[in-house]
């Protein structure tokens, strides 16, 4: 097995930079507020052909005919599959002492039954977390386990002729325990009188600040100027603590993995992944296989928020396929995707403000406890993005200090989730400025406009947990001022128009959100384009499509470049034997690292289309044009069509080429996207009882691809950013059993329980991104619950702190005011 270079890293900086957006671009001289942006990257609106159109969805008419084949629709392509079931713990904390296999193995049409000592099952630790290389994560994780540290452990696993045969020999497997004392409630994992989850000799990797004897797996702090003197020796100090919960991501497509031998003797995976390239890494890690004998393809995806960034089953479905030697398809159960895949990160936040008598922040101060639950993906990096995401909405702050703890309880994994630690932080800092605003007697969008960031800062409190300076980004686009006019005139903000029942009260709630774009310097996308005889094109892209819109973008992007119609270019993405390397769908990465990348692809392929549009026009590349399916001669007017250049180009007598273009893409910048979020309720005074009567999100995106596609991505961040405030969190027993395994006991809301939603595109232009865009796709997930809690602060005058935010919650917190 290989040995992971981080393991004895001491790097702060390291693992948070991993996925918080930090910049590596300097500051002063080596940040300026300049970029050398090519010439062709900012169009005109009347000059844009591709981009920033309503192009249809790249793969919407299958998806709606049922024509697009997802994981589990590859099942008849395989005659001799087999099912797969997990045996998982059905308790919180023990140590598995016999595990019995015999009546299973008795039973027909078994094929392979694994248990944590069986030959097939890899004995090394490892990490789950879909992540660049080497993971900011540490190696904690068994693919079976003999130590159990929470209910859905997965402990023995089964491949049989049929999923029903399957699920009964999984039941017919006996388990026995030593059971021990589960720790439940993070607020106290790191007390000494709790019980020990990990033992530290068993984690490779650790984290910085890491004591396993306290269930802490890492731990963190930075600080600019100094924020005690700053508070000690202002007039007005605040303090206030928040409280977020678990929450499912709640994917239409629970995880699914085919794993196979193929005819060549290589490992075949299709699977539900954000993440193709990573999950080949890892798997070759722990299985010790090379590389190049592992081909990971990811079809489509029914959504992945984060969830499939993580590689969950595809080492038990790879192991069950190698013992049974046979292909092998392991669809987890709803019920699995609530306990014992992933889930949110539950916070506790306490905030502290100093603010000079006119409104002017003097010094912030943010300290985060946050649950990972029994083991540790992505722990640190999430935490980080806490502060890193909403603080430098505020970046002009002088004295700005930022501490967490992450810890280990008996409960589900928290790993990634669309925001990624930033719905948490957002929740907190957002509603404590709103409390601060108040308590200057100031209007809350009057106060946060005198504060908030502006085009031309330079944040540094983005690089707040860097081990140095060099770590701060310039602010090169931000519409902000015009997110919040637009949505306060939209929201109806100045002229609130109270209900006729005098215990009906209405409110409206604000708050700024900001995130980034991809991972700054430390992603990699990768594109290649080739044209056809006809002059159509075909693009392979390793970035993933998990139904966002990726491949309809992309698509977009490069016949903007190369003067063709979007529907001329055919996409394959997401294959590691065929499409060039990406790191994967996360961090709202997809626009800004994968478009460039095959923006420059395209532009290499423009190149030599040029070159023979030339010579069959006996004139220069330099007096060309592209557009509509031509190539113009702008000088006398002659052209070419695309068709006949690539014919010409592969079938001339003199000389012949196939058209290409390929090109990689990286960076050290992550401009932040920004948005204004507005929540319009009416509360009944009397019984707590609220009803949303407006969401309106403005969001300064940079140019939009694709607006509606956009659109549509705010409008389902919103949706998971509303559950998140009203409808989320899971309820366990006393011994640490989820009660919480279904829908209807999850209550995510329903459509009709929606409230009607508007948005807003603001453009602005971001000269580090493909034809001037940002992301869009996380940042409409942090403004319900700060909004929310606000807006309830301003129609009846009591503040929620705790999510979610219910009748019951209000009712109480009126009866205090009586």
């Amino acid at each position: 097995m290989s040995e992971n270079p981080n393991k004895n890293s001491e790097s702060i900086t390291a693992q948070v930079e991993s996925e918080s957006g930090l910049p590596d671009i300097g500051t002063g001289d080596e940040n300026p507020m300049e970029w050398n942006e090519p010439a062709n990257n900012r169009k005109k609106p009347e000059d844009r052909e591709s981009i920033n159109s309503p192009v249809e969805k790249y793969d919407a008419r299958k998806i709606v005919t049922g024509e697009a084949k997802y994981t589990g629709d590859f099942r008849r392509q395989f005659p001799d599959l087999a099912e797969a079931a997990v045996v998982r713990s059905d308790i919180a904390h023990g140590q598995v002492t016999n595990i019995d296999t015999s009546a299973a193995e008795e039973m027909e049409g078994v094929y392979a039954i694994l248990t944590p000592d069986s030959d097939v099952v890899p004995d090394s630790v490892y990490t789950s977390a879909g992540q660049g290389y080497p993971e900011p994560t540490p190696w904690d994780l068994r693919v079976l386990r003999e130590k159990v540290r929470m209910v859905g452990d997965p402990i023995a696993a089964v491949a049989a002729t049929d999923s029903q045969t399957a699920d009964r020999a999984a039941r017919k497997i006996d388990v026995e325990y030593e059971e021990l004392d589960p720790i439940l409630d993070y607020r106290v994992a790191m007390d000494p009188e709790s019980p020990q989850i990990h033992d530290s000799d068993e984690i490779e990797n650790k984290q910085p600040g890491a004591n396993y004897e306290n269930n802490r797996q890492s731990s963190f702090e930075g600080e600019i100027g100094d924020v005690t003197e700053a508070t000690d020796s202002s007039e007005h100090v605040l303090e206030t603590e928040w409280e977020t919960p678990y929450q499912s991501h709640c994917v239409p497509e629970p995880h699914t993995t085919i794993a196979r031998r193929d005819e060549d003797n290589r490992y075949h995976l299709i699977t539900s992944t954000q993440v193709p390239y990573h999950t080949r890494r890892q798997l070759s890690h722990l299985f010790d296989i090379p590389i190049r004998d592992i081909r990971v393809e990811k079809p489509r995806i029914g959504a992945g928020f984060g969830s499939k960034q993580a590689m969950v089953i595809e080492p038990i479905t790879l192991a069950l396929s190698i013992a049974a030697d046979r292909p092998v398809i392991y669809e987890t159960t709803r019920k699995e995707q609530f306990y014992a895949i992933r889930s949110r990160h539950p916070m506790q936040i306490r905030m502290k403000t100093a603010v000079s008598d006119e409104g002017a922040l003097e010094a912030m101060e943010m300290d985060v406890l946050s649950n990972t639950g029994a083991y540790g993906p992505h722990g640190m990096t999430v935490a980080g993005n806490v502060g890193t995401k909403p603080l430098p909405l505020y970046p002009n702050v002088d004295n700005v200090r930022f501490a967490g703890d992450i810890v280990h309880t008996n409960l589900p994994i928290a790993a990634a989730q669309r925001g990624y630690g930033a719905p948490q932080g957002h929740f907190a800092v957002e509603s404590h400025m709103d409390e601060v605003a108040r308590d200057l007697g100031m209007d809350p969008i009057e106060f946060r406009q005198q504060n908030h960031v502006r085009e031309g800062d330079l944040d540094e409190i983005a690089a707040i947990l860097a081990d140095d300076e060099k770590h701060a980004r310039r602010i090169r686009s931000c519409g902000l001022d015009e997110c919040i006019q637009r949505g306060r005139e939209a929201v109806g903000y100045d002229d609130v128009d109270q209900p006729d029942d005098p215990n009906q009260n209405r409110g409206i709630g604000v708050a700024l959100v900001g995130q980034g774009s991809g991972v700054a310097g430390a992603e990699l996308g990768a594109a290649h384009i080739k044209m056809n005889e006809d002059g159509t094109f075909i693009l392979q892209v390793g970035g993933v499509d998990t139904g966002t819109g990726t491949d309809t973008m992309v698509s977009q992007i490069a016949s903007e470049v190369l003067g063709c119609a979007p529907g001329d270019i055919v996409v394959h993405s997401s294959d590691t034997d065929i499409s060039p390397f990406d790191y994967g769908a996360y961090a709202s990465s997809t626009t800004y690292i994968t478009g460039q990348s095959v923006k420059k692809a395209a532009e290499n392929a423009k190149e030599r289309v040029l070159t023979w549009a030339a010579g069959m026009l006996e004139t220069s590349p330099d007096r060309l044009s592209v557009g509509g399916g031509d190539v113009t001669d702008e000088q006398s007017g002659d052209h070419v069509s695309l068709e006949e250049i690539g014919y010409e180009s592969m079938y001339g007598e003199d000389e012949r080429e196939h058209i290409m273009g390929e090109a990689s893409h990286s960076t050290d910048e992550s401009p932040p996207p920004f948005g204004a979020q507005f929540v319009d309720v009416t509360v009944n005074d009397q019984t707590g009882e609220f009803d949303i009567n407006q969401l309106v999100f403005a969001a300064d995106l940079g140019v939009a691809i694709n607006p509606p596609l956009a659109e549509g991505q705010i409008e389902g961040g919103q949706s998971m950013s509303l559950e998140l405030a009203t409808g989320a969190g899971y309820e366990f027993t006393d011994t640490g059993v989820p009660k919480t395994i279904s829908y209807k006991q999850y209550g995510m809301p329903r459509s009709t329980d929606h409230p009607p939603m508007e948005t807003i595109l603001v453009e602005t232009h971001e000269p580090t991104g493909p034809f001037g865009a940002k992301s869009i796709a996380e940042l409409p997930t942090n403004g319900v619950p700060p909004a929310l809690s606000n807006a309830i602060r301003d129609a009846v005058g009591i503040r929620i702190s705790t999510l979610p935010i219910t009748a019951e919650k209000i009712s109480a917190a009126l009866n205090q005011l009586d």
